[in-house]
């Protein structure tokens, strides 16, 4: 029975050792923090590491944490300046300097940071139109953390950064905006189709000037080498007549073979005869039907000589043809010419 008591009793001041040990010993994390109350007064902050307390005397509150901190606000409706509500969220950034001031200036740090953050910030936007509003959010967030900043510096707190995350204007200004933005594509998209179409139109211009000056300077080219060669066949022919001496019988000939060529166009019906055509048959004539000089090209050869008088005949009736049929020509062209004149006087 004896036994009994006495290992109760010695269990019992075990745990009851434990039991003081363990209000004892306190291990606080690294960047934790924890305030000690001693008989309801605040007494000390507890450091990272191992801490003791006096037990049943010291109250030692929860950790704070003394790490940065993001906290996301839900949107908050705000009025800007043109009378327009948009729903803004905020996103802040803040750190816990003093757990002592974190825990008696203020009950709850996180719902006062907030509400102060709400209120500013509709004192800021308020100040702003919609477009400010849109695209000045540096100075927002600048405003912002500087009063933040101030206000809570006596909580213990420091306000690090404070972010818009998204500012959402009414359906109604959503679809105007949007309206404009597809306006303002369409006449960037106008612009650049007509700078490409004038740029278009400017090359192919320059691009046809280029080609009619070549084809200019082509045609140019051509008809001077033209020109030069008939300029130079005509010479040699020239240079080649007066180099062979040609008589007035040859020029004659060939005036009279160049005669039908003068009527094979299509639109030729008659053609006139000149008056020294009859003087050239006559030279022709003559030219045929007189003996040719005695020279290397006309000197008589036993073996041709029947040949040579044969084509001499052929081409001296040829030649009494042609002027037998120019004159025909000239007598019939006579009555038309005269015929005014006969009756204008005809006793005569």
């Amino acid at each position: 029975m004896d036994i009994s008591a006495a290992l109760i009793a010695s269990v019992l001041v075990a745990l009851l050792v434990v039991i003081i040990v363990i209000r004892i010993v306190r291990i606080v994390p690294q960047a934790r923090a924890r305030n000690v109350e001693r008989l309801g007064r605040y007494n000390r902050t507890l450091q990272p590491g191992l801490n003791f307390v006096i037990p049943f005397i010291d109250r030692v509150y929860p950790a704070i944490d003394l790490r940065e901190q993001v906290v996301s606000f839900r949107p908050q409706p705000v009025i800007t300046e043109d009378n327009l509500v948009v729903e803004i969220d905020t996103v802040l950034y803040f750190q816990v300097t003093d757990p002592r001031a974190a825990a008696y200036e203020i009950a709850s740090y996180l719902q006062a940071v907030e509400q102060l953050t709400v209120t500013t910030l509709r004192n800021v936007v308020g100040s702003m139109d919609l477009e400010s509003t849109l695209t000045s959010r540096d100075t927002i967030n600048s405003q912002l953390r500087g009063v933040l900043d101030d206000a809570t510096g006596k909580w213990g707190l420091r306000v690090n950064r404070v972010e818009i995350k998204a500012i959402d204007p009414p359906k109604t200004i959503k679809d105007a905006m949007e309206k404009q933005m597809r306006a303002e594509r369409d006449k960037r998209a106008a612009i650049l189709g007509a700078e490409g179409q004038r740029q278009s139109q400017i090359l192919t211009a320059e691009g046809d000037k280029q080609a009619a000056v070549l084809r200019a300077e082509g045609n140019r080219t051509a008809q001077i080498l033209k020109a030069e060669g008939e300029a130079q066949a005509i010479d040699e022919v020239f240079q080649s007549v007066h180099r062979n001496d040609p008589d007035p019988k040859l020029l004659a000939y060939q005036y009279l073979q160049t005669l039908p060529q003068l009527a094979q166009g299509q639109g030729n019906t008659f053609f006139v005869i000149p008056s020294e055509l009859t003087s050239a048959l006559s030279g022709v004539s003559r030219a045929f039907s007189e003996a040719l000089p005695k020279s290397p090209a006309t000197r008589e050869t036993p073996s041709t000589d029947k040949v040579s008088s044969r084509a001499a005949d052929d081409a001296a009736r040829a030649a009494e043809a042609a002027a037998a049929a120019v004159a025909d020509a000239a007598d019939a062209e006579k009555p038309t010419i005269s015929g005014p004149s006969r009756e204008k006087n005809p006793s005569s």
